[in-house]
């Protein structure tokens, strides 16, 4: 190897020596320095081709709560950028690790508005109120390294999120000496010694405490610690919203997930609980109920919160007691943590846990014929269906609807303390999620990926299905069509019943157009032709997407849309 070579080849080799094996991103002639990089290093690192920049973006943040490291991605300035935003913002609400290349106009051009020129502080901005980490432009070939390694810290460090690299064009073409900087390591806060004792003091003087686990940064080993440390204490366990393999959902301490559609009982369980141990999780709108669960800012319950940025700490709650620390620094801090011989909440640690497999039990839906109490495809019983025979470590995604409350519900993760990430999901609410997710978890790790989407959530990206298909990944895909924004006609007929606008869907035919991209494709009409399909897809040497049309009638786990809109007339609706 030369002493001397561009800067777009130096940005591939310093990935590789982070230890990056995958990237993805939709070409762009902003970049092909580095696009030429890759290909000099092809057998140490790959480029992932998509097909729209939004994709392009999920799947490097699925990449990034898959590992634990950077996700990458690489797109063009202006539109490139603008449609990967999308995947900044999910990795900023998730707490996701993700650093993303934009290439960008010249220097020389620069702050003419050039062609697709975007002044990307502004844009991505970080701030209270930005949605990246940290956002800079390398316009010296001979500072790559460090910016990249600062990027990876970043990225990493405190509460993970995104950090935005911008790439001038001629910048990626200017020669260089410069080498790679050595692999970044997050650094890991530990809990102060004080605090552990002041929690210890607190949690004796409870009578009915639960933990709430979620939120970025946790690895198998501080998900292992987090049950050894619930099981010394006999603390039931909650996971927040979308992170619901923290905690074993097997495990006798489970209470169950803390998110939309939460169980009532759950929810009746954290208003009345006297200490909630809040490990990693934001507390932010979704986990709280709007707030309302834990009141805002200061709760009814002691609250101690335990996070790894200091900056979250008493941003929205004050907390009682509030503690710095990495996840693996606090489980292994709360592990050691001496526990009573006995303590006064075994018998509401059971409850806890018997209200959770009680809400396993679907119910009959109000308003659906008798001979079909949950319709003519029974959701809850797909959902078991996919329980027996999926494998403990397939990753289970999904993007943003309705849809994805039966998986949600009923779905049991056996998660991170037996040894790998399983959900994939976006806390920030983002449609199209989903399929590019489940690809990429597949291209990454080989596992099985199954991915739950509705007919307008899979339309956002279906597209990437090509990207499987060039690029050797598969998954599986349920999607679920009834021909509308689900969720949103379900707000529509609480907030203005039956008046219908915007939410009516005219759908292609899905099966046909998942041939077209190479996957194989069905459509299931009845619950028993269920378990076939599944076992063909999972047999299938191609990605699988099973159709399902649901009636419109279905439109969540507990109630009808026709429930929903008499339950509007009746109180004066619009």
């Amino acid at each position: 190897m030369s002493s001397s070579q561009t800067a777009g080849h130096l940005i591939v080799e310093c990935l590789i020596e982070q230890g990056v094996e995958l990237a993805f991103g939709v070409p762009g002639e902003s970049f092909l320095a580095v696009l030429d990089g890759f290909h000099a290093y092809s057998e140490r690192i790959r480029f992932v081709v998509n097909r729209q920049e939004g994709g392009a973006a999920f799947m490097a943040e699925a990449h990034g709560k898959l590992t634990g490291r950077p996700g990458i991605c690489f797109v063009t300035r202006g539109p490139g950028a603008t449609n990967a935003s999308i995947g900044v913002h999910n990795a900023f609400q998730d707490s996701t690790p993700m650093v993303l290349f934009v290439g960008d106009v010249g220097s020389d051009f620069r702050d003419r508005e050039a062609f697709q020129e975007v002044d990307y502080g502004s844009f991505f901005g970080p701030s209270t109120k930005g949605f990246a980490k940290r956002v800079e432009r390398i316009d010296d070939a001979d500072r790559v390294p460090e910016y990249i390694a600062r990027a990876f810290a970043t990225a990493m460090n405190g509460r993970p999120g995104p950090v935005v690299l911008v790439l001038p064009e001629d910048m990626l073409r200017s020669m260089t000496s410069a080498r790679p900087l050595a692999r970044v390591e997050a650094v890991q806060p530990w809990s102060d010694p004080g605090a552990l004792r002041a929690l210890r003091e607190l949690l004796l003087k409870a009578q009915r405490p639960l933990v709430i686990a979620g939120g970025g940064g946790w690895t198998v080993q501080a998900a292992q610690a987090l049950q050894r440390f619930a099981e010394n204490w006999k603390l039931p366990v909650a996971n927040a919203f979308r992170f619901q393999d923290t905690f074993d959902n097997h495990h006798p301490l489970y209470a169950g997930d803390v998110g939309i559609a939460i169980n009532p009982k759950l929810a009746e369980h954290v208003r009345h609980s006297d200490l909630v141990l809040a490990i990693g999780p934001r507390l932010g709108e979704m986990t709280t109920g709007g707030y309302t669960l834990l009141e805002a800012p200061r709760s009814a319950q002691t609250l101690v919160h335990i996070h790894a940025s200091a900056e979250e700490l008493n941003r929205v709650y004050q907390a009682d007691l509030a503690i710095n620390a990495g996840m693996s620094a606090a489980a292994r801090s709360l592990e050691v943590l001496s526990p009573p011989s006995e303590v006064a909440w075994e018998s509401w640690t059971a409850q806890l846990h018997a209200d959770y497999i009680a809400n396993l039990e679907p119910q009959a839906l109000a308003g659906l014929p008798p001979a079909s109490p949950r319709g003519a495809v029974d959701m809850a019983a797909v959902v078991r269906t996919l329980q027996q025979h999926l494998p403990e470590d397939a990753a289970i995604t999904n993007g943003a609807g309705n849809f994805a409350s039966w998986v949600h519900r009923y779905f049991r993760y056996h998660g991170l303390a037996k040894g790998h990430k399983t959900q994939l999901a976006p806390t920030s609410g983002a449609m199209g999620y989903g399929v590019p997710a489940g690809i990429a978890a597949n291209i990454a790790t080989g596992r099985i990926a199954f991915t739950i989407a509705g007919d307008g959530d899979f339309l956002m990206n279906g597209q990437e299905l090509a990207t499987a298909t060039q690029h050797g990944g598969k998954s599986i895909i349920v999607l679920l069509n009834n021909g509308m924004f689900g969720t949103i006609r379900m707000h529509q007929e609480r907030e203005y019943p039956a008046n219908v606008s915007g939410t009516a869907l005219a759908n292609p035919d899905f099966c046909a157009l998942a041939r077209a991209y190479g996957y194989t494709a069905e459509r299931v009409t009845e619950t028993a032709q269920f378990e076939a399909a599944l076992l063909r897809a999972l047999a299938a040497e191609t990605g699988t997407l099973i159709e399902i049309p649901l009636d419109a009638e279905v439109i969540t786990t507990r109630g009808t849309l026709s429930t929903i809109t008499k339950a509007a007339q009746a109180r004066g609706g619009h």
